[in-house]
């Protein structure tokens, strides 16, 4: 039997197999098979590596069985390489088994037929059916194992637990060699081949990322990486979008209107799988919805579809997105600025976007569209950031553009547009997104809270009584009336020079002490007169030492209870003959 082999057969291994069961005399293996495998091991695939071993095998069999071994035909040229896909090779390949009145053996269904119909005789050889649960990468998979890290000379080591909670576990004492990693890395890319729910997604020379079902397996070696190495990460939760303790009124703001949102949070937080949740309760409550993903491994229900980068370009794929018209979109992840700007696009045009990307802080999210996406339409582009770390949501935030004085600023005439950040659960102002000459500032702005505890700080320098309330960027601070010429200087610039490093609008006001009360006293209260103070507020002080506050009745008094604690602190001042102070603040 004289035969011809082709490129499909080499790489798929079945060759060597053929010759240990078969009489055959002369196996003639044309120079565009050894071109074709020759390129794609300069490409870093790993197919053309398996393919050249296969060969050496071949010629091992050649002394020990006594076949010839032939090397014929035309290589093949640059225009001929480019046109592989197209059939060009194959076509080589089948008119030297004419010429050569050879049997042609393919692992190639369609270079099978088409020789048939040109009356060639072939020889089909099925590639081995390899199941991915079968694959020996699999057996290192506990239904607890997030990801799993096999590198050349290196004991096999995986990450266990659960999301927020993982460990690194190593699995094995004796170190892989790379020959086991290189027999798994093939078993994969065939298990991935021939399974209908697997797929190869990225081939670059040096690099291979597979989805072997639920496994994103990505395969490393020289010259991208100083060693070889396989690394595959697997969901190892399923959850439901209740599961993450969504708000009802998150849920709500989600599933009212198409939006733009960004899921964001770091490396293994479950972003992925929070987004892929998110997707499914959008699919019950009757929105349309389609995904972008290079890798496609979000674990989305049937009914959504997967869509990769077409020929390489998610703008091509979104060009289709647009003509299919989903309700939602999620695009899994945002990374390149070509990301952002489709992204942008796709909400620009009316489809609602979801986003997952990385990120440390809720705010650096929107932080990595600054630059990308231009700054006006960033809230129309993202509306909503939701934080995930550790599995679950850590902050929400919202975003609205407005026109105002930004905080710190009091100027009228610096009024500019804003990207106000809110957080969703309180509403509170958080950051404030601007221009500032020619730079973007993204400034924290301070609460209340924080605005009172700085204010507060720096007079507690100058004076010991007084009292700070703070409403937006104003601060109102109360003091002794015969204190306040001290605190505002002459002129005002002493306070004026405050305001400047504070950053913050301060009112002096008159703290006001009562000079003219009474006291009376029964079997269980203390009554202090305080006539002309109806409905105010005051504070008790003993000489300079709080005690309490209380408010004025109707009737212009205050009652104390004897046998509750302020009025124990009241009988104990009045019983050492203290001076008692009484101070309006409101």
């Amino acid at each position: 039997m004289r035969i011809v082999v082709d490129t499909s057969v080499i790489i798929s291994g079945r060759i060597s197999e053929f010759l240990e069961k078969k009489d055959v005399e002369e196996i003639i293996i044309p120079e565009a098979v050894i071109a074709e495998l020759e390129a794609q091991a300069n490409f870093g695939r790993l197919s053309g590596f398996k393919g050249l071993s296969e060969i050496e095998k071949i010629l091992n069999l050649e002394k020990k069985k006594k076949i010839k071994v032939e090397f014929t035909g035309k290589r093949p040229g640059i225009e001929e390489m480019k046109l592989a896909k197209s059939g060009e090779i194959d076509n080589m390949i089948r008119e030297i088994a004419r010429e050569r009145n050879a049997i042609l053996i393919t692992s190639d269904r369609v270079q099978n037929m088409v020789a048939k119909s040109k009356g060639i005789e072939t020889i089909y050889l099925k590639p081995k059916v390899v199941k991915p649960e079968e694959t020996r990468i699999m057996s290192f998979f506990t239904p607890d194992t997030a990801s799993l890290h096999l590198r050349e000379g290196i004991p096999p080591y995986a990450k266990r637990g659960r999301i927020g909670n993982l460990k690194v576990v190593k699995l094995d004492e004796k170190p892989l060699s790379y020959e086991e990693i290189l027999e798994i890395a093939e078993e994969i890319l065939e298990a991935a081949r021939q399974d209908e729910e697997s797929s190869i997604e990225i081939e670059r020379k040096g690099a291979t990322i597979v989805q072997l079902r639920d496994l994103r397996i990505a395969i490393a070696e020289r010259p991208f990486s100083d060693r070889m190495e396989i690394t595959a990460v697997r969901p190892i939760a399923k959850v439901s979008i209740d599961e993450y303790g969504v708000s009802e009124d998150l849920k709500k703001r989600i599933v009212e209107k198409q939006r733009g949102i960004l899921i964001a949070g770091p490396p293994g937080a479950g972003k992925s799988t929070f987004a892929a949740s998110v997707a499914n309760h959008l699919l019950e409550n009757g929105y349309i919805v389609k995904t972008m993903e290079s890798p496609r491994d979000l674990m989305v229900r049937d009914e959504i579809t997967q869509y990769s980068p077409l020929e390489g370009d998610m703008s091509l794929t979104a060009d289709i997105l647009l003509l299919v018209r989903p309700d939602y979109t999620i695009y899994d992840e945002l990374r390149k600025t070509s990301d952002f700007q489709v992204f942008a696009d796709m909400r620009m045009a009316g489809v609602g976007m979801i986003g997952v990307t990385h990120a440390t802080r809720a705010i650096d999210a929107i932080q990595r569209m600054i630059g990308r996406v231009e700054l006006g339409i960033i809230p129309q582009v993202v509306d909503t950031v939701i934080f995930i770390e550790s599995g679950k949501i850590a902050k929400v935030y919202e975003l609205n553009f407005t026109v105002k004085v930004p905080e710190g600023m009091f100027e009228a005439d610096l009024a500019r547009p804003v990207i106000e950040v809110r957080d969703f659960e309180n509403k509170r102002l958080e950051f404030e997104i601007y221009t500032y000459g020619e730079q973007v500032v993204v400034m924290p702005v301070e609460s209340d809270e924080r605005i009172k505890k700085i204010v507060s700080d720096r007079f507690s320098e100058i004076l010991d009584d007084f009292e700070v309330m703070v409403s937006g960027k104003r601060a109102i601070v109360k003091v002794p009336e015969n204190k306040i010429a001290k605190v505002i200087g002459k002129k005002g610039k002493k306070i004026r020079r405050l305001e400047e490093e504070l950053r913050v609008s301060i009112d002096i006001i008159p703290k006001e002490e009562i000079k003219d009360f009474r006291i009376e006293e029964s079997d269980k209260y203390y009554l202090i007169q305080l006539e002309g103070y109806e409905g105010k507020t005051v504070e008790v002080y003993a000489e300079d030492e709080y005690l309490f506050s209380a408010l004025v009745s109707n009737k212009g008094f205050v009652k104390i209870r004897k046998d509750k604690e302020a009025g124990k602190s009241l009988r104990t001042t009045l019983n050492k003959g203290a001076k008692l102070k009484i101070k309006v603040v409101e």
